[in-house]
């Protein structure tokens, strides 16, 4: 019964895409259900993922959530986004029993156990005043970014929160063809073949560009399609206008697959751009492309078969996660819905994907939460 219903949710999503441009059918189980030769990932929704917090600990709106070499969970939450009410514990005096602020940095094991929390301001270096985007690097170290007005740095620390770099600096910023300084910078990806930092660069500036992970020394940097990039403003998007030539702000996310491909979120303008590792335009995809708003495309992890079959990107507008073939970005499907059960979302910001194909989501806005999707159905044989 399961994978009839699956098929009819694919069936629907498939024809809502092909004739408006924007996806709906949606189910709790996250369901869009392929067949043994292929089709999308099914995935059932773990509601008891993660276990309680100690401390009375309350997770605040989630910047971001990364998996590392161990299948352990990683997110960056945003402690200034939670109320008085909220923190009752610690006012003054106290107005409630519960609660207190987590840590920014959070680590869990795939079993939800909390493993350790550190972050905020420290010797040395500038923690930004809200935090977005996390990446665990090959190394073990845990990259941080941050997207409030003055926040244009990244910051680099062992997987015990020891400073170690930062790119940039809070408050100083030069556009988007400076080599030095960055733009409220909105996510981070280390490709450890060249040991590269690539960030998406973000919020105010209009691009990727990459430094060396240890020393910072900048490297190469490109806009959308490969171009030098423009701060022209682009005004507000437009579906039925001339396909944008640069990024919207925000450049979103960024992404290399093992067979050395970036994928880009170039959230407003409802899109993901593929290029290689030198900026070189390769191809792009539209999602949802009537979306208003915020857009479509929050952010884009792979699965972690051999040869990645398949691209999920969160959109945090429409509420679910799209899943789509890497090797020519077509579309299969989708899941998710909102609302604030088990299994929906509400301003689904971040996705990522671990060893096992099971996937983490986090929520901004009022949805502050993370989730674990549980993969049902494997990637097909190869």
């Amino acid at each position: 019964m399961k994978s009839l219903h699956g098929l009819f949710v694919l069936v629907a999503v498939l024809a809502l895409v092909s004739v408006t441009g924007c996806g709906g059918a949606v189910t709790e189980e996250a369901t869009a259900a392929g067949d043994e030769t292929g089709g999308a990932p099914v995935f059932k929704v773990d509601p008891f993922w993660p276990k309680p917090l100690p401390n009375d600990w309350l997770i605040g709106e989630v910047g971001g959530i990364a998996v590392d070499s161990r299948d352990h969970i990683w997110v960056v939450q945003r402690q200034g986004s939670l109320s008085e009410d909220e923190l009752g514990a610690v006012q003054d005096p106290p107005i409630s029993i519960c609660c207190k602020p987590a840590p920014p940095v959070m680590e869990f094991d795939a079993e939800g156990n909390f493993i350790q929390g550190w972050g905020g301001p420290g010797e040395g270096y500038e923690w930004p005043a809200r935090e977005h985007g996390i990446f665990v690097d090959y190394k073990d170290n845990v990259w941080v970014g941050g997207n409030a007005p003055d926040d244009h740095q990244v910051l680099k620390l062992s997987r015990d929160g020891t400073f170690l770099l930062q790119i940039g600096q809070a408050g100083k910023t030069g556009g988007s063809n400076h080599t030095e300084y960055l733009g409220r910078p909105a996510d981070i990806y280390v490709d450890p073949e060249a040991n590269e930092v690539y960030v998406a660069d973000g919020y105010l500036n209009k691009r990727v560009i990459v430094f060396d992970a240890d020393t910072g020394e900048y490297k190469r940097h490109w806009g959308a399609y490969g171009e030098k990039p423009d701060d022209t403003d682009l005004g507000l998007y437009a579906p039925n206008a001339p396909v944008a030539k640069q990024f919207r702000n925000p450049v979103h996310a960024v992404r290399i697959s093992n067979d050395g491909l970036v994928y880009v979120a170039d959230r407003v303008n409802n899109r993901i751009q593929v290029f290689q590792k030198d900026g070189t335009f390769v191809k792009e995809v539209f999602i949802a492309k009537k979306t208003l708003g915020p857009g479509s495309t929050w952010d884009v992890d792979l699965s972690q078969d051999a040869k990645q079959i398949f691209l999920y990107n969160s959109d945090g507008t429409n509420q679910q996660v799209w899943m789509l073939l890497r090797e020519d970005l077509t579309i299969l499907g989708a899941f998710g819905h909102r609302g604030r059960m088990a299994g929906q979302f509400h301003w689904v910001h971040s996705v990522a994907v671990d060893s096992q194909g099971n996937m983490y989501t986090g929520e901004v806005n009022q949805g502050r939460r993370v989730q674990k999707f549980v993969l049902q159905m494997s990637p097909p044989s190869e």
